[in-house]
């Protein structure tokens, strides 16, 4: 009961963050919208992910495991069908630069728009799970 109660906090902490790092991802409502989108994001990583993982197996071993940010991609597709206040879209990335490291700016399309977000939910979570281990 903890660790279901733990997952459901991390997606929706992770869903906030990524929501105000990525203009793409947009969460329209309050704190409920976060908790069910957490709750869902959750039940989707436990029931859909070994499916998919499993029925993608050649294609991860082939790809080194990045198709796995596929099949995060489509949990979130599946994510935006079953929680209508929750939308992913296309945006542009402002740029970045420090010390003369620079990022240009650019346009994400829809596809790519679910991969960003997939990678930087995904890096989220664990950094989060991370912080957490005993």
């Amino acid at each position: 009961m903890k660790s279901i109660f733990r997952n459901v906090v991390f997606y929706s902490v992770s869903l906030f963050l990524t929501s105000q790092l990525i203009t793409g991802l947009k969460i329209s409502g309050d704190l409920t919208t976060y908790v069910i989108g957490g709750a869902v994001l959750s039940v989707l990583f436990f029931i859909v992910k070994p499916i998919l993982s499993i029925v993608t197996l050649p294609l991860n071993i082939i790809t080194l495991g990045f198709f796995s940010f596929i099949i995060n991609a489509i949990i979130l597709y599946l994510l935006t069908i079953f929680v209508s206040n929750i939308t992913i879209a296309e945006f542009t990335y402002p740029g970045f630069a420090f010390a003369g490291f620079v990022i240009p700016s650019f346009y994400v399309n829809n596809f790519f728009a679910f991969i960003v977000v997939s990678f930087v939910l995904s890096f989220i979570i664990t950094f989060l799970k991370w912080l957490t281990q005993k």
